[in-house]
């Protein structure tokens, strides 16, 4: 691979939720803020949605490593999408909540409901972290708001913290749960980078992975980068990496935006919107070429009048 080409410790623009790696862009420090401001608060129900590849994954791992350092019980699941039951059962294998093999719903719930009094009167408090919310069953939904009814005077005995894809806004406006939509107490847009911040991000990333020569990235290939991306940190490190390995694969040292241009070209989504644009592009100047010969024509047609 290119690392030893370009002097690097390590790859820079992998796609895995690797917390070192975290860029704490604008929209993502505010999100990182308000999540550790409402757990230490104590709120029941947090909520945070982005797009696809704006970094949810990523954000949730920073939380709980964040949570663990000052003591929290945590658990996490990254994939919600199971019936009401199944669920408890990850939570209780999270949570280290031994049960009987044969355990209904009911003895669940009872057993889930005494680890978190106990973990209560040893002044511990215990989040509970769901990636992909957007794709949990309404009954799931429920489910979890019920195990999440237990509090004190003063705080709830478990808080949860839904990450999920805007299609979660959809499915909680469902008058089915509504209550477990009053109890969301915090909520929080991930938004995609900036321009400005697409330059940082690369030359931060580049930096973490052990990079420490002159620029590396022109300037044009960086705005490319953004324009093809949308700014989404997925697209960026995809497009990234392929641009490192086609600079790599001529022995260049600086990467251009003809590289760039080579890695939308190879990646399915950026390939479709470059054509969606430039269709656009060519529709629009088709439409120009015709309001200037409908304007030509008008101008002749009058002068013969």
């Amino acid at each position: 691979m290119y690392t030893e080409h370009y002097g690097l410790a390590q790859l820079p623009f992998t796609i895995s939720p690797d917390t070192h790696f975290l860029y704490a862009h604008p929209s993502y420090l505010d999100a990182l803020n308000t999540l550790v401001v409402a757990v230490r608060s104590g709120e029941g129900f947090i909520k945070v949605v982005g797009e696809v590849g704006t970094g949810k994954t990523l954000l949730c791992r920073k939380l709980l490593n964040v949570l663990e350092g000052e003591g929290y019980v945590t658990a996490y699941v990254p994939n919600p999408y199971l019936e009401p039951m199944t669920l408890l059962l990850a939570v209780a294998d999270e949570l280290g909540v031994a049960y009987e093999a044969n355990c209904n719903q009911h003895q669940l719930l009872k057993l889930l409901t005494g680890f978190l009094i106990e973990a209560h009167r040893e002044h511990k408090h215990v989040v509970l972290c769901l990636d992909e919310a957007q794709a949990m069953p309404v009954e799931t939904l429920e489910t979890l708001r019920l195990l999440s009814n237990l509090e004190t005077e003063q705080s709830k005995l478990l808080q949860v913290v839904l990450f999920g894809q805007p299609e979660l806004d959809v499915k909680l406006d469902d008058p089915a749960i509504r209550q477990l939509k009053q109890r969301i107490a915090f909520s929080c847009n991930l938004k995609p980078i900036s321009n400005d911040d697409v330059e940082r991000y690369v030359a931060f990333r580049l930096e973490v992975a052990g990079y420490h020569g002159p620029r590396l990235f022109a300037r044009e290939a960086v705005r490319l980068l953004h324009r093809a991306s949308r700014g989404v940190p997925r697209l960026i490190n995809i497009l990234a990496h392929k641009a490192m390995m086609a600079g790599y694969g001529e022995g260049a040292r600086y990467i251009t935006d003809r590289y760039v241009k080579l890695a939308i070209a190879d990646t399915e989504s950026t390939r479709a919107r470059l054509k969606l644009r430039r269709a656009r592009l060519l529709k629009l100047a088709g439409a120009a070429v015709a309001a200037t010969m409908l304007s030509a024509g008008a101008l002749v047609w009058g002068h013969w009048l």
